[in-house]
């Protein structure tokens, strides 16, 4: 399985236009965060998860030429946002891109990309397949096997998805004790980290996060949908532990 973090910033990225804080100004380019997904390559299938308003820029920035689906984990924009951008995939693979969501977020798609499902299809609108998936229902797709599991963004049921030793959590503030079972054994974590020493109401921060991360006890944990409240990704270095990074754009990895 290879891995790309496609991007790994909240809902305004990272810098945040008009902010002059120390970590919008950092010149590293780490700390410069587009909204969070990530691009898998596992056995023959390509896919990504989440498909925010900076897709467009991910998938050229990163070379991404084929994708066979999209996982969504919610109804955000910064997490839906791009999927207008599916049209040049449509194009070249001459197919629909299959969209799979819970119920909630493939509602939302329908009525935010209502072109894309009038009766008389106007030609340059993306095309996709619309697929529901729930909560610990596994989705078989030809070679792999993916685990959707749910997490409260808030008070609102959301996924994330496991796939063989792999799990992708974002958003979440709280899981229940039935879906973490459904992570338990998980070798490579990457889970949101929205705010340093600060508490948010619908987002873990760093220590929820690590709590969560030593509960699990991965190999190895990634943290992702960071915000500018963090310091720079140097002053981060000796801060974690030591199977514990801070994920950002670019980051590849492969097992």
């Amino acid at each position: 399985m290879k891995i790309i973090f496609l991007g790994t910033g909240p809902s305004l990225g990272v810098p945040v236009p008009t902010c002059q804080c120390h970590t919008c100004t950092s010149k590293d380019s780490k700390d410069k965060r587009l909204r969070s997904s990530v691009y898998i390559e596992y056995k023959d299938k390509r896919f990504v998860i989440d498909c925010g308003p900076d897709f467009r820029q991910q998938v050229l920035v990163n070379n991404v030429e084929h994708i066979d689906f999209i996982l969504l984990t919610h109804k955000h924009n910064d997490h839906v946002g791009g999927m207008d951008d599916v049209r040049p995939f449509n194009y070249i693979q001459k197919e629909n891109m299959p969209i799979y969501g819970c119920r909630e977020t493939l509602k939302d798609v329908k009525n935010r990309f209502y072109y894309s499902f009038e009766k008389r299809h106007y030609p340059g609108a993306p095309k996709f397949d619309l697929l529901e998936v729930e909560k610990g229902r596994r989705v078989d797709m030809g070679d792999i096997s993916i685990m959707p599991i749910e997490v409260l963004h808030g008070t609102m049921p959301i996924l994330g998805y496991r796939i063989g030793d792999f799990t992708y959590i974002t958003d979440a503030k709280y899981i229940e004790a039935d879906q973490i079972e459904l992570v338990l054994g998980t070798k490579y974590l990457v889970v949101n980290s929205l705010l340093y020493n600060r508490t948010h109401s619908i987002h873990f921060n760093l220590e929820e996060a690590l709590d969560f991360i030593e509960l699990i006890n991965p190999d190895k944990a990634f943290l992702t949908h960071i915000s500018h409240k963090f310091p720079p990704m140097k002053e981060m270095k000796g801060l974690l532990p030591k199977n514990v990074q801070l994920a950002y754009d670019g980051l590849e990895f492969s097992f």
